[in-house]
C-alpha cells in the first residue's frame, strides 16, 4: 500500500507540465489578430506607401492584426518589463524580433529597417507603445536577431495562444508545441530617389532593393491548426 501511495505521488509529480513564461526584460511582437499577451503594450503605425502604381502584398489567408491595402497599419504588442520576472532568457535559435528600449535582450544583435515612404501629401501616423524607432514621414524600426541554434531544433516559448516571429538566416524557428506557417509583406515604397536601407542584423528580405519584404513566422498550438 505504501508503495502504491509513493508511485501515485511519483507520477503525479511526473506529470505535472509547467507553463513557460516569456522571456524577461522587454521587446515587441507583431500583434495577431488573436491579440496580445495579457498585460502587454500595445500601439500601431499606419504606413503611407507609394500612390503610383501600387503593388503592396500579403500573404493570402494572414493573421496580422491591422488593416492592408494601398497603406499598411501594423499593431504591436510590447512586453512590459515590470512583468513576467521568472521568464528567464530567450532561448538559442534562428530568429528575430523587435527591440524596445535602448538595447537589444542578451543574446541577439542589433539592426535596423528603415522605410522610405511615400512623399506626396505623406499620412504617416503611429500611436500607443512602439518598438524602438523613429516614426515620421519615413518609417525606421530597430530588431534583435539571433542565429545562434538550429532553425529546425524547437525552443520552448509559451504556446497557450498564437505570435509572431521572423525569419533571419533560416526557415522559421521551430517551437516546442506550436504549428508554424510563413507569411510575407511586401512594401511598394517610395519610387522617386528612393533611400531604403538595412543595418546591423535585420530580417530575411529586407534591406536589398526600392521595396521592402518582412518575412514572417506565424505561431499557433498544434491542437488548433
Amino acid at each position: 500500500m505504501e508503495k502504491r501511495g509513493i508511485c501515485l505521488v511519483l507520477c503525479l509529480i511526473a506529470g505535472v507540465t509547467f507553463a513557460v513564461e516569456w522571456p524577461i526584460g522587454t521587446y515587441t511582437l507583431v500583434k495577431p489578430r488573436s491579440g496580445c499577451p495579457p498585460d502587454w503594450l500595445e500601439g500601431w503605425t499606419d504606413q503611407d506607401n507609394e500612390d503610383s502604381h501600387n503593388s503592396n502584398s500579403i500573404s493570402y489567408g494572414h493573421h496580422f492584426a491591422g488593416s492592408f491595402g494601398r497603406n499598411m497599419k501594423f499593431y504591436y504588442c510590447t512586453k512590459n518589463p515590470n512583468i513576467g520576472m521568472n521568464g528567464g532568457l530567450w532561448p538559442g535559435g534562428n530568429y528575430c524580433i523587435l527591440q524596445h528600449g535602448e538595447s537589444c535582450p542578451m543574446g541577439f544583435q542589433p539592426g535596423s529597417v528603415y522605410w522610405d515612404d511615400e512623399d506626396s501629401r505623406n499620412g504617416n501616423s503611429h500611436g500607443g507603445v512602439l518598438p524602438t524607432g523613429s516614426y515620421g514621414r519615413n518609417t525606421k524600426i530597430n530588431y534583435c536577431c539571433r542565429d545562434d541554434g538550429q532553425y529546425n531544433t524547437s525552443i520552448a516559448l509559451p504556446n497557450s495562444r498564437p505570435f509572431y516571429l521572423l525569419r533571419f538566416t533560416s526557415p522559421c524557428q521551430m517551437v516546442k508545441g506550436m504549428y508554424v506557417r510563413e507569411e510575407s509583406v511586401d512594401f511598394d515604397d517610395e519610387d522617386h530617389n528612393n533611400k531604403n536601407s538595412a543595418t546591423g542584423k535585420h530580417p530575411l528580405g529586407t534591406g536589398g532593393g526600392r521595396n521592402q519584404r518582412l518575412m514572417y513566422c506565424y505561431y499557433s498550438h498544434l491542437r488548433a491548426k
